[in-house]
């Protein structure tokens, strides 16, 4: 990373963020971009759905990641007869007290491991999108806010696979990002197998942050300046998404802030206070993949790399 034109407070929480980095990628071997967009995704105040084959690592990724953020960390296996009580938490009658007293579930943590979360029914899928969007639950006309900061980490399995319901479309939306690690190099495969257990190298991890910093990183990359040609740009990428032919639909406005977010977050990262168009397109695909309308992930990724080609700076 390097130390560009920061103010000096944000500058000086660059060398925590790099540790972090190079803790996680320990632990991940051969994944550095995927970890790097994780990493941005929490930055940039986002959920984040992994999806891939079991087996490549998903889980590893999201406890490392809670490891070395230092944040409190629950996971929640999800499974077809879940109810969406189990997650929220619910009412109940205290004798003593003589009144209905809510019980917090597992929801009322930093950090939400939502492993398999297709394997669940999708009115338990559900349960989550209030607390994804407004970080609070409802129980019995009553609003409980949730910890702060709050992050979704879901794993799937293809849909494809044995009992498993395919997210819906604004269940997908409140992701920021969906990413795949897709299998490790040869190198990489060999270091993991003659190396240690991943999970037995994450309990030996020390965090680099703490919940209060992690909320002041997020603060600062919120300041990163986005000149207005740059606007028009992720503005012009927003249009030619609704007009593309190879996406089922375009990009809400809630698309375009959640890229814009991204783009600044990973600005941040790279030591900048200013995004480059560069910026846009590192994150661009994980961004708007799972909002394009397409079910094959291979076709929405070609769409979002033509989008790319085809839009220039105005």
């Amino acid at each position: 990373m390097k130390l560009a034109d920061l103010p000096p407070a944000d500058a000086a929480a660059l060398p925590s963020l790099n540790v972090a980095l190079e803790s996680i990628n320990r632990i991940l071997l051969g994944k550095d971009r995927v970890v790097r967009l994780a990493l941005t995704c929490l930055l940039a105040r986002g959920h984040l759905l992994l999806e891939d084959l079991p087996g490549m690592g998903k889980t590893v990724l999201a406890h490392t990641l809670g490891k070395v953020m230092g944040l409190g960390f629950t996971r929640v296996q999800f499974t077809n007869d879940m109810l969406p009580a189990d997650l929220t938490g619910g009412a109940v009658f205290d004798r003593d007290r003589g009144e209905f007293v809510f019980h917090p579930g597992p929801l009322f943590t930093q950090l939400l491991l939502a492993d398999e979360i297709n394997r669940a029914s999708p009115k338990t899928q559900s349960a989550l999108l209030e607390a994804m969007e407004e970080q609070q639950v409802s129980c019995d006309g009553v609003t409980h806010p949730l910890p702060r900061p709050f992050f979704v980490i879901a794993t799937q399995n293809p849909v494809d696979q044995l009992s498993t319901n395919p997210l819906p479309e604004a269940q997908l939306d409140r992701f920021l990002m969906r990413l795949s690690l897709g299998y490790p190099d040869g190198g990489a495969e060999l270091d993991i197998l003659r190396g240690a257990n991943r999970r037995d190298l994450i309990s030996e991890l020390s965090p680099e942050l703490d919940a209060p910093g992690l909320l002041a990183l997020q603060a600062a990359a919120d300041t990163v300046h986005v000149s207005d040609a740059l606007l028009h740009y992720i503005l012009a990428l927003v249009h030619h998404t609704r007009a593309d032919a190879r996406a089922g639909w375009g990009l809400s406005p809630r698309g375009g802030l959640a890229l814009l977010a991204a783009a600044r977050a990973w600005a941040f990262l790279d030591g900048r206070g200013h995004v480059l168009p560069a910026d846009v397109h590192a994150v661009f695909a994980a961004t708007v993949v799972h909002r394009l309308g397409l079910a094959d992930a291979p076709h929405a990724q070609a769409a979002a790399e033509g989008i790319l080609r085809e839009v220039t700076l105005p």
